[in-house]
């Protein structure tokens, strides 16, 4: 598995001016709601310019999981390198299971290694290739495995699931995939999330896991008020 290092230094060095023009999230000065994780601390939270969010759509390599036609919709930038990204992984598939209504979307946020880029290309290849149900896999298998992801353990990952290994690894290293991270990358750089997972949610951006509890009340607030906190 190949990857361009100049394409990902370039999105870490967007990714880590961002945060540096955006200043600590973890000040609790950086709360638009007053959010609580299930620790009982502040959530940093910041409003979002709507031009930037209503961009989350129109993203290539989306891999959007639940409802077809939610009442709610949360978008997760996530790294598979981000030990709050594994948890968080099974909590909100076990969230969007039970609940009807609401709809998921993942986005790549690779800013943590160049390992975390080449592991969210196979992953854009395997949903390029299988579709959604095949990739929703593979992305909980990627959270499964222990250690560092990278490209090699990715694609070992997607051969155990039957895919075939060389057509995932060109399909990986193909412009396509590579336009379709950097577009991703990109506007979680904009949105200044330089913290892994970070989340939108009613035009307002969550930033770092505030814990299942905490999640199920701001999305049941949306519902009653149609913010994250009312």
């Amino acid at each position: 598995m190949t990857a361009s290092r100049r394409t990902v230094l370039g999105l870490l060095t967007v990714a880590a001016a961002s945060a540096a023009a955006s200043g600590s999230f973890g000040q609790s000065a950086n709360q638009w709601f007053p959010l609580k994780g299930d620790d009982g601390k502040p959530v940093a939270n910041l409003r979002l310019p709507v031009e930037l969010t209503a961009q989350v759509d129109a993203l290539p390599g989306l891999l959007r999981i639940g409802s077809a036609t939610p009442d709610v919709t949360l978008v997760e930038f996530f790294d598979y390198n981000c030990p709050y990204c594994r948890k968080a992984a099974k909590d909100l598939r076990a969230l969007v299971e039970a609940d009807r209504d609401l709809r998921i979307v993942l986005v790549n946020n690779a800013i943590l290694s160049p390992m975390s880029a080449q592991a969210a290309k196979v992953a854009l290849a395997v949903l390029k290739l299988k579709g959604t149900a095949a990739a929703a896999e593979f992305n909980l298998a990627l959270f499964a495995e222990p250690g560092k992801m990278d490209g090699l353990k990715a694609l070992d990952a997607a051969a155990r699931m039957g895919a075939e290994r060389e057509q995932v690894e060109q399909t990986a290293d193909s412009p396509v995939i590579g336009q379709a991270l950097v577009a991703q990358m990109r506007l979680a750089a904009a949105l200044c999330f330089s913290a892994t997972p970070s989340f939108v949610i009613g035009g307002a951006g969550v930033l770092g896991y505030p814990g299942p509890q905490s999640l199920r009340k701001i999305i049941s607030a949306m519902r009653s008020c149609d913010q994250p906190a009312c």
